[in-house]
């Protein structure tokens, strides 16, 4: 199982494959499935900035024997709750009960309470007070990140951002230019292709790809993010799935499996895009027709009137 540490810009180490939270809810089964997350070497715990989730995300760290400084834990700032940085990121380490988490990142660029720079500022301060040993953004553009590198005086480790193959030709500015700026990508929802209307697109290529590597199709897609540079968080229920996705760190794809799965996605992409525009076309003609018809109506009843 190889998903290699990845120095950040801050100088620290992050895991290159993490657990999510975020489809959890409260009480002994998150707990149950974070250690069993811990039992399959996931020692990168993403976590949601709800206050309930992070006391029980603390629980299971206690409870588990392993030390702090084994246990990578990235949390976030969203702004939902109404909360300023200082209040959140105090409320988040005393929730899990540590000192510090690792990366603290800012949710969204439109969430915040604040504007960019005046918030990042802020973050900064969470570094300075020890609170937090890195931090970064989510779902931040390029002209998000542009305006943040203007002003900083400590750079964003991670961008954590959707990225998956039928997102990836739309992404790939962003993803091209955190490289440029040592800012490490870290992506979500990298197997939301299972789900997606254009997924006939993936079938042939994929699977060619996995039963010559002796592989299933999301191992194949998760050794497709980590070749596009990014690290990634993922989830799941299920011990023999976690496992699995643990296994995806030792395929090696070769550049011409890369390019057919690049060109898969780029085809699911543009049948995407021509799905919707041909369904909001199809909403457009509806509402037309229920405008000529009310027309014809009032108009039908006006002329009785005379």
């Amino acid at each position: 199982m190889t998903w290699d540490l990845v120095t950040l810009n801050s100088g620290y180490v992050m895991p290159s494959i993490a657990y999510g939270t975020w489809t959890l809810g409260n009480g002994q089964g998150p707990i149950d499935q974070i250690a069993q997350a811990f039992d399959t070497q996931y020692y990168h715990i993403g976590k949601h900035h709800r206050a309930l989730q992070l006391h029980e995300v603390g629980i299971t760290l206690h409870e588990s024997g392993l030390s702090r400084g084994e246990v990578f834990i990235t949390t976030k700032y969203s702004g939902f709750d109404g909360l300023d940085i200082p209040t959140a990121i105090r409320n988040s380490v005393n929730n899990i009960g540590t000192p510090y988490v690792d990366l603290y990142l800012i949710h969204n660029p439109r969430l915040t309470v604040l504007d960019i720079p005046t918030a990042w500022a802020e973050m900064e301060k969470v570094v300075e007070d020890g609170l937090a040993k890195s931090i970064g953004v989510s779902n931040f553009g390029v002209q998000d990140l542009e305006i943040l590198l203007a002003s900083v005086k400590i750079k964003p480790a991670v961008n954590q951002m959707l990225l998956h193959l039928y997102v990836y030709l739309q992404q790939a500015p962003i993803v091209e230019y955190a490289a440029e700026h040592d800012i490490v990508i870290e992506a979500y929802s990298a197997l939301r292709w299972e789900i997606c209307i254009a997924s006939l697109a993936l079938d042939a290529p994929l699977n060619e790809i996995a039963i010559r590597l002796r592989a299933t199709t999301d191992q194949v897609l998760l050794a497709w993010t980590k070749a596009k540079g990014a690290a990634i968080v993922t989830t799941s229920s299920k011990k023999t799935r976690l496992e699995g996705y643990q296994d995806a760190g030792d395929i090696e794809l070769s550049k011409e499996d890369i390019a057919a799965i690049d060109a898969a996605g780029a085809l699911g992409e543009k049948r995407i895009t021509v799905r919707i525009g041909l369904q909001k076309f199809g909403v457009a003609v509806l509402v037309a027709v229920a405008v000529l018809g009310l027309c014809s109506y009032f108009r039908i009843r006006s002329d009785k009137s005379l």
